[in-house]
């Protein structure tokens, strides 16, 4: 068993109570058994601090295009579908999510589907619902319609938050009319050179989009947010890939917080989030998958791996991200990231009972030597064999197959690859 916040315990147990919080954690011969698990670990589950859930089945779009063509792919694809559409892919999503061992996500939703997709499957969530363009207006003309929609599906597991989309695409007067709601606030910043190439010279790739976009702000996002005293602890930003000194230090003295999501960095050629750095700063990291837009897959196994691979290129050592580091990052980093560490992040009695059991038997990592490199390394999302969310079991191998959802939201893909009637290439 990995606490995460102390060392393994061998042959541990973890006891749940009826309000489906830990109610105690040690080896199995003082706490007893009703479910055993050979050849296997239990863990907190994971926290994503970054997702997209209504992207779950986009999976290629555009892949190998620079950051801005890719982007205007996915916003034209999206286009073909609506609301019911959205439900069904973040229902996948969701889903997902669970089988890689995810119990707590922070989604950034263009329509508010993941509200409610989180709240019939079970995840743990902090949506934030996506809002765009100049005009303070937005929050009254977009989110709040949103809000009233999805109110019926909020609880203490699904909270509602709102995300800023960018500094490239939400002039300040809108930034600041979200710090307003009193809401926690998701936004991308710094994730690529294109944006901070627009931002400063009003040049380079989002020059193409001028017309649809907030005139550039003439400085980065980071010290555009600093200038007008919109940068605080209820802050997650997500990618921060090409940030200098200074603005990690405006990220640190304010407490924001980072959502890293290096195969998203990677697979869109943005770079390598300069994850040491902010650490050392004293910044607030967690670990978040982004969305099969931009990566393959919800798989929050293959992020850990890429998380130290990337680190440690960077870096040139082995000793920049250990395989324990980048777990925290996942679990407890999470959670400090979203401000819920006392709540999630680690089998600690008092907190949610969210946890994830992951079998390594037939691994080459058994009998382990670290577990901790054992389940970064040798995890995968076939090997989850249980998902608990509130002590309640949210997804268990073999028992779980949702084929109804997974064949509506495929239908749905196979709408969003589909040519327009008339076009040429549809003829």
């Amino acid at each position: 068993m990995l606490p995460v916040d102390g060392p393994p315990i061998a042959d541990g147990a973890v006891e749940i109570g009826a309000d489906g919080r830990i109610a105690a954690v040690g080896p199995r011969q003082e706490l007893g058994e009703d479910e055993r698990y050979d050849g296997a670990v239990i863990l907190p589950g994971f926290v994503n601090t970054h997702s997209h859930l209504e992207y779950a089945v986009y999976a290629g779009f555009g892949d190998g295009s620079s950051f801005v063509p890719w982007l205007s792919t996915h916003i034209e694809r999206k286009r073909r579908i609506g609301l019911p559409e959205m439900e069904a892919i973040a229902r996948l999503g969701a889903a997902e999510c669970l089988a890689s061992g995810i119990t707590t996500v922070a989604d950034a939703s263009f329509s508010g589907a993941a509200v409610t997709a989180c709240d019939e499957l079970g995840l743990r969530a902090i949506v934030y619902l996506e809002v765009f363009g100049e005009d303070a207006s937005e929050v009254t003309e977009r989110f709040e319609p949103m809000r009233e929609r999805v109110a019926g599906s909020l609880s203490d597991r699904v909270r509602l938050g709102i995300s800023p989309h960018a500094p490239t695409t939400v002039g300040p007067d809108l930034y600041e009319a979200c710090a307003a709601t009193g809401l926690p606030v998701c936004t991308h910043l710094a994730e690529s050179p294109a944006e901070q190439e627009w931002l400063l010279h009003g040049t380079g790739p989002y020059a193409e989009l001028a017309d649809w976009l907030p005139p550039p702000a003439g400085t980065t996002g980071i010290r555009m947010l600093a200038k007008h005293g919109l940068l605080d602890q209820g802050v997650i930003a997500a990618h921060c890939v090409t940030v200098d000194e200074e603005e990690i230090e405006l990220l640190a003295r304010h407490d924001v917080a980072v959502a890293h999501c290096p195969r998203s960095n990677a697979f869109l050629g943005c770079g390598i989030a300069p994850v040491s750095e902010l650490l050392a700063a004293g910044v607030r990291v967690g670990l978040g998958t982004d969305s099969p837009a931009s990566t393959p897959s919800f798989d929050m196994f293959d992020e850990l791996r890429m998380a130290v691979a990337a680190a440690r290129a960077r870096e040139r050592t082995p000793e920049a991200l250990t395989a324990a580091d980048a777990l925290e990052l996942a679990t407890l980093g999470g959670a400090r990231a979203l401000g819920l560490d006392g709540e999630l992040g680690s089998l600690t009695p008092g907190k949610q009972a969210d946890l994830t059991v992951l079998s390594l038997a037939g691994t080459p990592f058994v009998p382990w030597d670290d577990p901790a490199a054992a389940v970064v390394l040798g995890g995968r999302p076939g090997r989850v064999t249980a998902t608990l969310v509130a002590g309640k079991p949210r997804f268990r191998k073999g028992g779980m197959e949702w084929h109804e959802l997974t064949d509506a939201a495929h239908s749905t893909r196979e709408r969003l690859l589909r040519l327009p009637a008339g076009s040429a290439s549809s003829r």
